[in-house]
């Protein structure tokens, strides 16, 4: 072994010695061995070959690699092999250096999906020679061919254009970019050019449009589009490639729906429209319209035209639906011209109305041309006709004349003669029927029915005057009376049936006849002269005259026998004696007894044979014929006929019916010959009974006959019968008025008005009518979709007066029409849809009805738009998707589509039902929320407070804005850090990172926390950040000096940068910045960061924010400098911050004018109303201070006064006779007690008195009303300004109900509200009347409204008149009637004074004596006052200055009343001619006019009896005259009660012209104070204030007042009137004089001027002071006007501030209440 080893080791370092020999030799040789392995060619180092696609296997892709080296034989110096052949798509042949393609089981494709566009391999040769590799790169390209179509990227196309859309526009673009066609080959083979493909299913469209730029695929119009012919194109688009031989080109086609959209290029077109052959021009249309004349417009209104009036745009399809133009409906012409004045049409629903009512006598019809425009200025209008004719109201029903017609006509008239008026024939019968709705003049054209007897009869069918012809012959023998009821119909409406009898008048048609032709009687020579033979009876049909049969024998009697020619009894002629054998053939003749011209006869013979006597005979009747007539409800036993016969030998005679009565009707008693009843009579079976009766005696041949006429006659004893004939099943079309719907017949068995049958309906007589002849209409429109079946009871009814009945049901089916569209079960459908499903999803199921029969409803989407998103199966209804729906598309805030969809009766012509449906898309959350950071940092003090803001994490969520998917919340991830969860926080909606808890925190501990994000979408998604948390080392966290800072209030005036206060930190080695972080939101203050000087930045507002509460914070540079704060309790402070108020804000007034109301009795300081103004401001700044600016009135006086600080407007003055006078001011209100800013208002005042107001009467407490009082006022307000606007309703009063007699009881479970109204127009207040009215008319609405005020059954009970005017107006009718008891009094009186002139002219004499006495005693009188020391006015004089006030012109005015005598006192005494005191009050008030329009609260003061006469005139020792009460003993007592006498210097007079001067030391007394009568001058009678001045002449002493009627009937009414509201003062209480008990005298003509004695009261006055006022009666303006202050006077009795002074009665004469 060891042998063999080291052979081997030998060996091997041999081998390696010589291999190490022969290198080092072979250096040094030529490097031909490198050679190998290289290229034999030049040129790139890869080989680069191409090869076509799908190029067949084996394939040699490089035939010859030109490598140098031999890779085969024996001693290959190379060796070749492939590295990098990917897929084995190349194999090599190394010893011809040959390349062949490797496809097999499959193809080299260049396209996709393969994509094999080169295949690149390494050929790798080793150098065996030297063992050096080298790779040669070989790049195959595979060269594409054309082997693939071009292929568009949709299945189909589509594109909208508007047909206005002008030619060469590009309509088209969609074939662009990845949109269109795309071809995966390469190169031209990819290329795509695009052409418009003839399309045999659409000749039109490859001309229609085209495409110029084949390569971009833009579609171009070229001729003009037009909706109306053509609404859809299908164009064939044609791909093709662009290959380079063109017989390779590849091609592929897709179809481009070009829908044309409707343009607005067409005018309107009017419905319905029928277009004229082979054009699309509608025929010309009339539309008809009917009105009834003179109709009430709003009965008509709106009127029915048809066919209902409608336009329509012919481009009825515009989009979107928002731009379809509206239709304007005109009248463009008409006639007549006056057409405007009746008609009206709506401009945009051609609704016509009737303006007013039209005479059909003016206007028949109207026709004119309706022009239907469009409402954007389209130039194409449209036109039709409308013909209007104006009909004759049919509203009332047809009516005849007369109620009954009786007419005549002769039997033998023949057919077509007239009926006649008369039985002799002279007139024609005239039927008149007239019709209210057609003018007497005209033809009604009525229809006449006859319900019977329309066989023998017929009307005339026109005409005013109709007449009645025969149809028929008719005979009076069959009957005589035709009975029956005539009606006439308008064919809407029928009269009043008539009964029309025609009587048949006879004529001599019959001839009389016998009942035999021969008659046999055998006689006995024993029968004496007289004695009957035989009675002969002949039968004559005719009536009257022609009926009366004569007897007479012609022949053959031989002398022997006579003949009654009346009863046609043969009797033995006078003297005659008979013998036996012979006989008799009498020819007997019957004639009637008509003129002899129209006579008629028959003849008869009767045999006599004489027999020898014999008692055989047989017995006789009386006569041969009995005729009666028997009512069919004879009852049974009822005896009817007495045939009792005679026997000439007395024999037992036996009766017996031998024919006629098979039935046994008849009962005939043997023994007595009574013929009665045996069974009940029917007339309808048997009419008459013809009996032959036989009267026997028992013999063989004793018998004798007679016979018996029995006629029966009608009783209502049967009902109309119905026709079972007749179809009871009937039909009618729906929708048709009037309409024939079938027929009844009934009969009636009875005779006359019992037979006579009339037709009415039981039930829907509103919906069918009936026709006399039993013809069924319908009276309105039916709808058979309301109802579709009808069972209708008609009655049949008898003419009798308890008529019978009977009852027939006939079944009527309503036929249906198509007249109704299909109606969908819902208006609307809203369905909410998730977006991305799948095409062809079903979700919505939609359904419509048509509720006519066999309709066929189909389905189909309206809208255009919704045609590229849905689908709708026109049978189901089932709407699907045509494509997946995106939220995200969407640009509105909700995904939404609307569309309308149709349903239309495939089979019906009606419009299609329409319905809209709504589709939501449902956003599906396609995103999470994003975090805006992976990681959040933020820092915490060791001690902060729970809710510390840390940091503020953000996330968004890219789903649509406004969506829940959109929502982001926030929460913290408690699994990942518990503890860091449990201490810190997350805001859910603000991502603020907050401490959970108060932090204990050790220092430089960092936390983590996981935050999440989450959205509110379906599916919820959601996103999570992390947030590391610091903790800070408390000796670099600022701590402030203060935990809170208060500084002073900052004015609100204060301007920008005004330093409110310096807030201080300190923190260790650490520069501090300071920060506002809350309280701060507005911006209002600023902080500097560096000093923190707080300071103010906006302007402040009191008014708005009162103080600030701000948390500044400190932090060190170094945390600021990171972007982030760090709160803790040491590094906040609180900063409250007050604002100062200032005067800032003027007053503002609650209204701009304030309106009240003053009555005209109110008080001195009354309240009027109350103003307010508010003031922002606070404090004193808002403390109103109110003043009055009022325009100047005389003398500086004010009429209202305010309340500085309430604003309480009082009256200043007082208002007597001032009603309808108004004042204007302005009030002002000043803030800060008067010195601060101001502002004002209007305040209007208005003067009023009870006239004006109105009491309102409710059922609830005074109490209840106060508490409510402003809400009720403005429910009231609200309701009166309805109807004057800006009115003002003002509170008079609230007191408990006053009722009874004068309104003198009181109940306070109920209220009086006494209101008023001011018109802010006129400033005064409002009629009462028109309140009455304005309040009254809406008391139910009221009541409604005070409801939650006055409680459960509060209600207003009524509105009435104030108490005053409610009395005056009941004095003022009692006056009334005393007026008549005066008149009649006066007239007595009249003639009672006759006597009384005989006295006058005796005492002629005696007059003159007194008035030169009265002369005497004037020129007694002192002559006046020096002009240096006279009374400026008559007041001074009286020593009274209350009238200091008043300026001179208005004292002459109160000084100058009428000067009349005291005979001649009437109503006018007293009153200033200047002045018009009251004239409407009492001056020419009448019984039965109206009450005064002013009233007032004056009273009549009754006499107190103080001054039952003057007494006596005593002199003064102030050389005043005065009247003192007649025999006083008190002196102090009637030195108050005296009456002091003033002479009017400008009538003072004297006679001797000499002034007397009475002695001032005594007083003088005048004995006889009447000769005070003769003065000359006026006297005025001062009394506490009250004056009179008066002026006597000369009268007699009984000389009474001229027109005592005239002055008793004014007086009465004065006193009637004396009335007030007032306390009533008995004034004879406030005398203490001896007479105070008196009575006052109301006789009207008491007044006697005796020279002894006055007969009159003395004037009465009230005892306190009275008020006197010169304000003229007459409406007046006070704004700008002077307002006279009324005048107290003062005097030892006082009054109230309202009372007033008047005259009292003086000398019996009621002298009127004039206040001067």
């Amino acid at each position: 072994m060891l042998q063999r080893f080291c052979l081997w080791e030998r060996l091997a370092v041999g081998i390696a010695v010589a291999t190490v020999l022969a290198g080092c030799l072979a250096q040094n040789d030529e490097d031909w061995q490198y050679e190998d392995c290289k290229l034999a060619r030049t040129g790139p180092p890869a080989t680069i070959v191409p090869i076509d696609e799908e190029s067949r296997n084996g394939t040699i892709l490089v035939d010859n690699m030109l490598i140098k080296g031999t890779a085969g034989g024996p001693d290959p110096t190379i060796e070749l092999s492939l590295k990098d052949n990917v897929d084995y798509w190349v194999i090599l042949d190394p010893i011809s250096q040959m390349l062949y393609l490797n496809s097999t089981g499959r193809i080299l494709d260049r396209d996709p999906p393969m994509s094999i566009q080169s295949i690149v391999v390494q050929v790798q040769c080793v150098n065996k020679k030297v063992g050096t590799i080298i790779n040669h790169e070989v790049r195959i390209v595979v060269r594409d061919r054309n082997d693939n179509s071009p292929r568009f990227q949709q299945q189909r196309y589509y594109v909208a254009v508007n047909e206005l859309t002008p030619v060469g526009t590009t309509i088209f673009t969609g074939f662009s970019g990845n949109n269109g066609a795309t071809d995966i080959d390469d190169g031209p083979n990819g290329q795509i050019e695009y052409v418009i493909q003839y399309n045999p299913n659409d000749k039109t469209s490859n001309r229609t449009f085209d495409i110029p730029l084949t390569l971009s695929g833009a579609v171009v119009l070229r001729e003009r589009l037009n909706y109306e012919e053509k609404t859809r194109y299908f164009v064939i688009v044609q791909a093709n490639d662009r290959a380079q031989n063109l017989n390779e080109r590849r091609t592929s086609t897709t179809t481009l729906t070009v829908d044309v959209l409707d343009g607005d290029d067409l005018g309107p077109m009017f419905l319905p429209c029928v277009l004229v052959n082979n054009t699309r021009d509608c025929r010309p249309l009339t539309y008809q319209a009917s009105l009834p004349e003179l109709t009430d417009p709003a009965r008509v209104n709106p009127i029915s035209v048809t066919p209902p009036i409608q336009a329509i745009d012919q481009d009825r399809n515009i989009q979107p639906p928002s731009d379809r133009p509206g239709i304007l409906y005109s009248v463009l012409v008409g006639t007549p011209e006056d057409y405007p004045q009746y008609f009206h049409m709506n401009l945009t629903t051609a609704v016509l109305t009737l303006l007013k009512p039209i005479n059909r006598d003016l206007h028949q019809k109207f026709d004119l041309v309706i022009k239907a425009e469009q409402d954007n200025g389209h130039p194409l209008p449209a036109f039709a006709n409308l013909h209007i004719e104006v009909l004759d109201e049919n509203n009332q029903k047809p009516y005849f004349t007369r109620s009954t017609y009786e007419g005549f006509i002769l039997e033998s008239s023949p057919v077509g003669t007239t009926i006649s008026d008369n039985q002799n024939l002279t007139s024609p019968l005239q039927i008149v029927v007239l019709d209210n709705d057609v003018e007497e003049t005209k033809d009604p054209q009525l229809h006449l029915f006859l319900n019977d007897y329309n066989t023998f009869f017929t009307v005339t069918q026109s005409g005013i005057t109709r007449y009645l012809t025969l149809l028929q012959p008719v005979d009076r023998e069959v009957q005589q009376l035709y009975t029956f009821s005539m009606t006439a119909s308008d064919g809407v409406q029928e009269s009043v049936p008539v009964t029309v009898n025609i009587l048949v008048i006879d004529a001599n048609d019959n001839s009389p006849t016998f009942s035999n032709i021969s008659y046999n009687v055998k006689i006995y020579t024993d029968m004496r002269p007289g004695e009957g033979v035989i009675k002969l009876t002949a039968v004559d049909a005719d009536e009257g005259p022609n009926g009366q049969i004569v007897y007479e024998i012609l022949a053959g009697d031989q002398g022997d026998f006579i003949i009654n020619d009346r009863t046609g009894l043969i009797t033995i002629a006078p003297g005659v004696v008979l013998s036996v054998g012979r006989s008799y053939a009498l020819t007997v003749k019957a004639s009637d007894s008509a003129p002899p011209a129209q006579r008629r006869s028959s003849i008869t013979t009767v045999y006599i044979e004489v027999l020898p006597p014999n008692n055989q005979s047989p017995p006789r009747f009386p006569q041969l014929m009995y005729s009666l007539e028997v009512s069919e409800a004879m009852r049974i036993g009822a005896i009817l006929l007495n045939l009792q016969a005679f026997d000439r030998e007395g024999d037992p005679i036996r009766y017996l019916i031998q024919n006629g009565d098979p039935q046994q009707v008849f009962n005939l008693s043997q023994s007595s010959g009574l013929l009665a009843l045996g069974k009940p009579l029917d007339r309808e079976s048997t009419d008459r009974y013809i009996l032959i009766v036989t009267a026997s005696d028992g013999r063989p041949d004793g018998t004798s006959t007679a016979t018996v006429n029995i006629v029966v006659t009608d009783v209502n004893d049967n009902g109309p019968v119905f026709d079972m004939f007749l179809p009871k099943n009937l039909s009618v079309q729906e929708e048709e008025a009037n309409a024939f719907v079938g027929q009844v017949r009934a009969t009636d068995p009875d005779a006359g008005v019992n037979g006579q049958v009339h037709y009415s309906l039981a039930n829907f007589n509103n919906l069918f009518r009936i026709t006399s002849n039993g013809s069924i209409y319908t009276a309105v429109k039916l709808n058979r979709e309301v109802r579709d079946y009808y069972e209708l009871i008609v009655e049949a009814t008898d003419g009798a007066v308890d008529p019978r009945r009977s009852t027939l049901t006939v079944a009527i089916k309503v036929l249906d029409i198509d007249d109704n569209s299909p109606v969908f079960t819902n208006a609307s459908y809203t369905v909410c849809v998730p977006e991305n499903l799948p095409p062809g999803t079903v979700f919505l199921q939609i359904e419509a009805k048509d509720i006519d029969l066999g309709s066929d409803v189909n389905y189909r989407i309206r809208t255009q738009e919704a045609l590229q998103y849905f689908a709708l199966n026109k049978y189901t209804g089932e709407l699907s998707l045509l494509k997946s729906l995106d939220y995200e598309s969407f640009s509105d805030t909700e995904a939404t589509f609307t569309f309308l969809v149709e349903a239309f009766d495939s089979k019906g012509t009606m419009p299609p039902g329409l319905a809209t449906v709504t589709v939501r898309v449902k956003d599906m959350n396609d995103y999470s929320p994003v975090f805006s950071k992976k990681l959040y940092r933020g820092m915490v003090a060791p001690d902060a407070v729970k809710g510390t803001v840390i940091t503020t994490v953000s996330a968004e969520d890219q789903d649509p804005p406004g969506t829940p998917a959109s929502r982001v919340r926030y929460k913290v991830d408690v699994a990942q850090f518990p503890y860091s969860a449990s201490i810190f926080d997350v805001d859910e909606n603000s991502g603020r990172v907050v401490t959970r808890v108060n932090l204990n925190e050790e220092p430089s501990t960092v936390f983590k926390l996981v935050v999440i994000a989450y959205d509110d979408g379906d599916p919820v998604k959601f996103n999570t950040t992390t947030v590391e948390i610091a903790v800070l080392q408390p000796s670099v966290i600022p701590r402030f000096t203060q935990d809170e800072y208060r500084p002073p209030p900052v004015s609100e005036s204060a301007p920008k940068g005004t330093v409110v206060t310096v807030v201080t930190a300190a923190a260790l080695n650490q520069t501090i910045v300071y920060s506002i972080v809350s309280g701060n939101e507005e911006d209002v203050f600023a902080i500097n960061n560096r000093t923190g000087v707080i300071s103010v930045k906006k302007s402040l507002d009191y008014e708005s924010v009162e103080s600030y509460e701000l948390r500044v914070q400190a932090d060190s540079l170094q945390v600021v400098r990171s972007n982030l704060r760090v709160p803790s309790k040491s590094n906040t402070a609180k900063v409250f911050i007050e604002v100062k108020d200032e005067n800032d804000h003027v007053p503002v007034f609650t209204k701009k004018m304030y309106i009240g109301g003053v009555s005209e009795d109110a008080k001195m300081f009354s309240s009027v109303l109350k103003v307010k103004a508010d003031d922002k401001d606070t404090g004193n700044y808002s403390a109103m201070q109110y003043r009055l600016i009022i325009p100047p009135i005389k003398d500086g006086k004010e009429g209202f006064v305010i309340e500085a600080y309430t604003g309480l407007i009082k009256t200043a003055m007082l208002f007597k006779n001032m009603r309808r006078s108004y004042f204007k001011f302005q009030v002002i209100a000043t803030d800060n007690y008067g010195k601060g800013l101001s502002s004002k208002a209007e305040v209007l005042v208005s003067v009023v008195n009870q006239l004006d107001m109105q009491v309102i009467v409710s059922n609830v407490p005074p109490t209840l009303v106060e508490q409510n009082k402003d809400q009720l006022i403005g429910i009231l307000e609200r309701y009166v300004q309805d109807q004057i606007p800006g009115a003002t309703v003002v509170v008079e009063s609230i007191g408990a109900r006053r009722f009874g007699d004068g309104y003198s009881e009181e109940d306070y479970t109920k209220s009086d509200l006494m209101v008023y109204a001011i018109d802010p127009q006129t400033n005064r207040a409002i009629m009462r009347n028109e309140l009455f009215k304005f309040l009254d008319g809406k008391l139910l609405d009221i009541n409604k409204e005070f409801q939650p005020y006055l409680g459960q059954g509060g209600r207003i009970l009524e509105i009435r008149t104030p108490d005053v005017v409610a009395n005056v107006k009941k004095q003022a009718q009692a006056v009334g009637y005393t007026e008549g008891a005066l008149l009649a009094l006066a007239v007595i009186i009249i003639l009672c004074c006759m006597p009384a002139i005989l006295i006058v002219m005796v005492s002629y004499r005696q007059r003159q004596a007194e008035c030169a006495k009265t002369a005497r005693i004037q020129m007694a009188l002192p002559a006046g006052k020096p002009a240096s020391t006279a009374a400026n006015n008559l007041y001074e004089e009286l020593g009274d200055s209350t009238m200091r006030g008043y300026a001179q012109q208005e004292q002459q005015q109160l000084l100058r009343p009428s000067l009349l005598r005291p005979e001649e006192l009437s109503m006018e005494s007293g009153i200033d001619p200047g002045q018009e005191y009251y004239g409407q009050d009492y001056y020419s008030y009448e019984h039965g006019y109206e009450l005064p329009q002013y009233g007032s609260r004056r009273r009549l003061l009754s006499p107190s009896g103080m001054y039952d006469e003057y007494g006596e005139v005593v002199v003064e020792n102030d050389g005043g005259y005065y009247y003192s009460p007649h025999g006083s003993t008190a002196e102090e007592w009637a030195r108050k009660k005296r009456i002091k006498l003033i002479v009017d210097p400008e009538y003072e007079t004297s006679s001797t012209g000499e002034d007397s001067a009475p002695d001032s030391s005594q007083r003088n007394r005048l004995s006889n104070p009447n000769v005070q009568n003769n003065i000359n001058g006026n006297i005025y009678i001062a009394q506490n204030g009250s004056v009179v001045r008066t002026r006597r002449v000369c009268l007699g002493n009984n000389l009474k007042v001229t027109s005592p009627v005239r002055l008793g009937k004014q007086f009465k009414k004065l006193d009637k009137l004396a009335v007030t509201h007032e306390e009533n003062v008995p004034l004879n209480t406030l005398s203490k004089g001896p007479s105070s008990s008196d009575k006052m005298n109301t006789r009207p003509c008491s007044v006697s001027f005796a020279s002894s004695t006055i007969g009159a009261e003395n004037i009465v006055t009230k005892p306190r002071g009275s008020k006197m006022k010169s304000t003229e009666e007459r409406e007046s303006v006070v704004d700008n006007e002077d307002v006279k202050e009324p005048l107290e006077s003062h005097s030892e009795h006082t009054q109230s501030d309202e009372e007033e002074l008047w005259m009292g009665p003086w000398n019996n004469l009621h002298i009127p209440m004039t206040k001067l």
